[in-house]
C-alpha cells in the first residue's frame, strides 16, 4: 500500500528516476539529482509578483475608447487565456504529481502550478477594472467554440494520464490475482503505455507553454504599441515571462527522460509523428484564433 511515509525506503535519492519511481522518503535538497530543476525553481519563485502591484486604472479609460472591435480582440483575448490557464493552474499537479519521483521535481510541479494560479487571478483583476459586471465575461467565455477546442485539446492529455494514474495500481494489484497471466509481463505492458501517455502530455504542454499564447499575447503588446491598454500589456509581459520557464521546464524533461529510461527513447521515434501533428494542431488553432479574433 502507498504511504507519504516509508521508513524502510532508504533508496538514494541521486539515482531515482524522475518518473515511475520510489520516491525517497525524505525530501532533500543537499544535493540533487537535476540541477537545473532547482535553478527553475528558484528562477520562478524569484519573479513573484501579484497582479494588483501593476497600475492598470488608465486601462478602464483606455477600453472605454477603443472601437468596438478592438474591444472584442481584447476580451476574446482575455477569455480564452482564462480557461487555458485554469486548465494549467489545476493540471501539473493532478497529473504529475502522482508518478513523479525526484523531491526537486515535486517542488517544481507545486511551484509551476501556483505561478499558473498568479495568472488566472491577473485576468479577474484586469476584468474588474474594465467592467461594471465582470461575471458576464465570465459567464460567456464557454460559449465560444474556438475557446473551448483550444482547452479541450489540451484538456485530453491531461485526462488520459489522470485516468491512468488512478487506474494503474488497481489493474496491477487485479492482475496479481488472475491465475494463468504473468503479472509481470503484463505489468510491464500497462507502465509502457503509462509512459506513452505521459511523454504525450509533457509534448502537448511544451506546444501550449511554447506557440499556444503567442497570438493573444502579441495582440496585448500591439495596443501597449499605441499606448493603449498598458496596464494590461505589463501584466501579460510577466505571464510571457512566467511561461518562459515553465517551456524550459518541459523541454529539459522531454530530454532527459529518453537518457534515464530506454523505454522513453523507444517511445521518442513510436510517437514521432503523432508528437509532430500535436504541434501542427496547436500552430492551425492558433492560425484559426487569429481570424477569430480579426473577423
Amino acid at each position: 500500500m502507498y504511504s507519504v511515509f516509508d521508513s524502510n525506503n532508504k533508496k538514494d535519492h541521486l539515482t531515482v528516476k524522475a518518473f515511475f519511481d520510489d520516491p525517497p522518503t525524505v525530501a532533500r535538497y543537499d544535493k540533487v539529482k537535476y540541477q537545473w530543476l532547482e535553478k527553475l525553481t528558484d528562477k520562478q519563485l524569484g519573479f513573484f509578483w501579484r497582479p494588483e502591484e501593476v497600475d492598470i486604472y488608465k486601462d478602464a479609460k483606455d477600453f472605454k475608447d477603443l472601437t468596438p472591435h478592438e474591444q472584442h480582440i481584447f476580451t476574446s483575448n482575455l477569455k480564452r487565456q482564462i480557461l487555458l490557464d485554469s486548465v494549467q493552474g489545476r493540471a501539473p499537479t493532478a497529473a504529475f504529481g502522482p508518478i513523479c519521483s525526484l523531491p526537486e521535481l515535486e517542488t517544481w510541479i507545486t511551484t509551476w502550478a501556483f505561478s499558473e494560479t498568479i495568472h488566472s487571478r491577473s485576468y479577474t483583476h484586469i476584468i474588474r477594472n474594465i467592467y461594471s459586471n465582470p461575471s458576464k465575461v465570465f459567464d460567456e467565455l464557454m460559449d465560444i467554440e474556438e475557446i473551448v477546442d483550444c482547452a479541450g485539446d489540451i484538456s485530453k492529455y491531461y485526462d488520459d494520464l489522470i485516468t491512468l494514474n488512478k487506474e494503474f495500481r488497481c489493474i496491477a494489484y487485479d492482475l496479481k490475482q488472475v491465475m494463468g497471466v504473468d503479472p509481470d509481463v503484463e505489468i510491464a505492458k500497462l507502465q509502457y503505455d503509462h509512459k506513452k501517455t505521459l511523454w504525450l502530455c509533457l509534448n502537448a504542454i511544451n506546444a501550449l507553454e511554447g506557440v499556444r499564447f503567442y497570438v493573444s499575447f502579441a495582440c496585448s503588446w500591439a495596443f501597449a504599441e499605441v499606448k493603449k491598454m498598458e496596464g494590461n500589456a505589463k501584466i501579460i509581459k510577466l505571464i510571457a515571462r512566467d511561461e518562459n520557464i515553465h517551456l524550459a521546464a518541459t523541454q529539459q524533461l522531454l530530454k532527459i527522460l529518453p537518457q534515464e529510461d530506454p523505454d522513453f527513447a523507444k517511445i521518442k521515434e513510436e510517437t514521432r509523428d503523432e508528437v509532430i501533428r500535436i504541434f501542427e494542431s496547436v500552430i492551425e488553432q492558433e492560425k484559426s484564433w487569429a481570424e477569430y479574433l480579426f473577423k
